[in-house]
């Protein structure tokens, strides 16, 4: 891996070292590691991408229905870094195990699942790679289906949507009610929040967590890309204004190792002149740990919030990479167990949507030694068994629109494995829960039980 050379004389390059390599990790470690949208699920076309609910798919003949599942060398970027975090397996076995289950259990559609693995190179992530991925997924493959995971550009969704492939996102980024109405029914989370639903309650339980008490103003490091800048515009800066702080925003260039790095360094810098002592991350670039690794060098102290986006058990894994005194007095939000608390504090498998995961898994001779280990198998389940499940009525036209249609009549029955309810809409995950770092175990914790994610 390639990292940002030193160009400030006042910066400590070990840290720039390390906050590159981190910048890697973060990018691809939680891959595969709610709200109910407003409306109808089939949208109208708006953003280009009209559906209707006659005639097949592409990727879809009477026999047969091909499915991309997008994957990323985790543990190559393991060996380039060094840092920690649980094997996550053979993502291209475990794709093999859910096409198994799914024929072996009616297809989908009453068709085959013919399920096709991809692996793509994250270490080089770009608007130019992620538009070649898609052009080989929907002209090559021709698929009527892709699941995605470690895809961050803005420009791969709408791609994919305006060659009518349904995306069943499994990657951990911000995506907002509007974003989902835009690119309708071509795009869906199946393990999940909205991002509009996600942010309500990471602002509310800040909030009744005192987090803000005392001070009239709040350090936001925000990712500088559209859905981020409409969601603050429009609710995360009025809802913190209701919550009496003004927002100090830091925005930040997360479409590469050096303008994320430039960033964050800037962000402290402006906190500290500002006198900010409450910081907090909105945008899903998982900013956390870069920032807190180039606040430490610029010797900027505050208290930080956290979230499922921010990778909370990347801090726990490698403490060296991380200060440790940013930890205390973390608390925020989760709603992913995989990504945040060790499985004493949530039994594994506990839920029976993660169950029945598990099960399929180990039908196949598949078998996790933990719940971080299976952070991608589970995406990967969800996005199958939403698939099948989508499609439970369809007989003759399979295509996007009617899978959608069938997705809204499931409402809150579909569950994901990754997290806690189900919610019926384009963002399958339904709740969270208060999540705190506990200094004794010196890990992360839940407080409290589910809690809905807010839909106004």
């Amino acid at each position: 891996m390639r990292h940002q050379k030193d160009t400030d004389g006042g910066t400590d390059r070990s840290l720039v070292i390390r906050a590159g390599a981190a910048l890697a990790c973060f990018a691809l470690a939680l891959v595969g590691c709610g709200s109910v949208m407003p409306g109808a699920v089939v949208g109208n076309g708006s953003g280009g991408t009209s559906a209707t609910a006659e005639g097949v798919g592409p990727g879809v003949t009477d026999d047969a229905v091909k499915v991309v599942f997008v994957g990323v060398d985790l543990e190559g970027v393991k060996d380039i870094t060094g840092f920690k975090t649980a094997d996550a397996g053979d993502p291209k076995k475990q794709v093999e195990a859910l096409e198994a289950w799914v024929n072996a259990n009616g297809g989908v559609a009453g068709r085959k699942l013919d399920a096709v693995f991809r692996m793509y190179d994250a270490s080089v992530d770009s608007p130019a790679a992620e538009e070649q991925l898609c052009n080989k997924i929907t002209q090559d493959d021709r698929a009527f289906a892709v699941v995605l995971t470690g895809q961050f550009q803005s420009n791969a969704r709408p791609c994919y949507a305006q060659r009518k492939t349904l995306v069943l996102d499994a990657t951990l980024v911000a995506t907002n009610d509007a974003t989902y109405e835009e690119l309708s029914p071509y795009l869906w989370s199946p393990s999940y929040p909205s991002y509009d639903g996600f942010v309500r309650a990471y602002i509310s339980t800040l909030k009744d967590r005192g987090f803000f008490k005392g001070r009239k103003k709040v350090g936001v490091v925000a990712a500088d890309n559209p859905i981020n800048r409409t969601t603050m515009k429009e609710l995360a800066l009025p809802l913190l204004e209701e919550a009496g702080v003004k927002a100090e925003v830091a925005w930040v260039d997360t479409t590469d190792q050096g303008s994320l790095f430039q960033g964050n360094d800037q962000g402290a810098v402006t906190f500290r002149s500002a006198g900010v002592d409450r910081v907090m991350f909105l945008g899903g670039a998982r900013l956390a740990s870069i920032f807190a690794t180039v606040a430490d060098a610029q010797d900027f102290k505050a208290r930080y919030a956290i979230s499922t986006y921010d990778n909370p058990t990347f801090f726990v894994n490698n403490p060296s990479v991380v200060p440790q005194d940013v930890l205390k007095g973390m608390v925020g939000v989760g709603f992913a167990p995989g990504q945040e608390v060790a499985d004493s504090q949530v039994p594994f498998p506990g839920t029976d949507a993660e169950k029945k995961c598990i099960d399929i898994y180990s039908k196949a001779g598949i078998t996790f030694p933990s719940r971080e280990a299976a952070r991608v198998a589970l995406p990967y389940c969800d996005a199958a068994v939403l698939l099948q499940a989508g499609a439970a009525d369809i007989t003759d036209d399979l295509n996007a629109a009617a899978w959608g249609a069938g997705v809204e009549k499931l409402g809150s029955a579909f569950v994901p494995a990754t997290g806690f309810t189900g919610t019926g809409g384009y963002a399958s995950s339904g709740a969270y829960r208060v999540l705190v770092f506990n200094n004794e175990c010196r890990c992360f914790v839940y407080e409290g039980g589910d809690v809905d994610f807010p839909t106004s």
